[in-house]
């Protein structure tokens, strides 16, 4: 996965809405009680939460030891491990594994695909929604103008926004998986607060203004760059757009 050392207090201060949005992917998940349940990517717990609050044994696992901590301090009573989705320790444990704003951020999409339906019992189900094609593409022209001559792919930030067919593709041959259903649709989103495009910036891009020297022009511009397409009803609002999928591990 790329490497992002993630501010828990800022997630889960500012950015409330990954999780919440994550809702109707949790709904075609459909768990049941007593159902086994990996969610990948499992940030601060709040998915891992609701599925058990149905009954659901599900476990959470996430690459950022600061998520995990604030996971284990939310919800001390469920579990939670550091853990990288392209090496799953798992063998054909659960009935389903559930992902949401995760697999956008990893650079071995082979390895992953691999070790999620590896994770998987015949039967089970594949249920995820991250960045589509085609997503953050305002945010990530404004920075990239932000700051005059960087080009944003020499950072090292390698997203992974595919199409429909690209990923379906990819689940098929590599997790040899079953796709039931697939979509790609815009959802804007509205950031909280007046500084809420620098917070998501902060959060998002870490890595790459941490270079900057005065933080506070940079901002400035960016918010200048960024008004016209972003900025509307008296609030920020993030171009997101997203893939959904449900897929099956055959059963032979």
């Amino acid at each position: 996965m790329t490497t992002v050392k993630w501010n828990a207090d800022l997630y889960d201060g500012k950015h409330g809405f990954v999780a919440a949005r994550g809702g109707e992917a949790l709904d075609l998940l459909d768990a049941q009680p007593g159902e086994r349940v990996l969610d990948v990517g499992s940030g601060t717990g709040d998915h891992v939460a609701a599925l058990r609050a149905r009954g659901v044994d599900a476990i959470g696992v996430d690459a950022s030891p600061e998520m995990v901590a604030r996971a284990r301090e939310k919800y001390p009573d469920h579990p939670f491990e550091v853990a990288d989705v392209c090496a799953l320790d798992y063998h054909a444990e659960f009935d389903a594994v559930f992902s949401n704003a995760t697999l956008h951020w990893v650079t071995d999409q082979v390895a992953a695909t691999e070790s999620i339906a590896r994770a998987l019992r015949p039967g089970g189900r594949f249920v995820t929604e991250f960045g589509g094609h085609g997503n953050i593409a305002k945010i990530e022209v404004g920075v990239g103008l932000t700051r005059v001559g960087l080009d944003i792919s020499s950072t090292g930030r390698r997203w992974y926004f595919p199409t429909i067919g690209e990923y379906a593709f990819l689940l098929e041959d590599r997790g040899e998986l079953q796709v039931d259903a697939a979509w790609l649709f815009d959802r804007p989103t509205p950031l909280e607060g007046p500084d809420g495009l620098a917070n998501w910036v902060r959060m998002f891009y870490s890595d790459l203004i941490a270079e900057v020297p005065d933080q506070a022009a940079f901002f400035a511009k960016l918010e200048e760059t960024m008004r016209r397409s972003l900025y509307r009803d008296g609030r920020w609002w993030i171009d997101y757009r997203r893939i959904r999928v449900h897929a099956t591990k055959p059963v032979f």
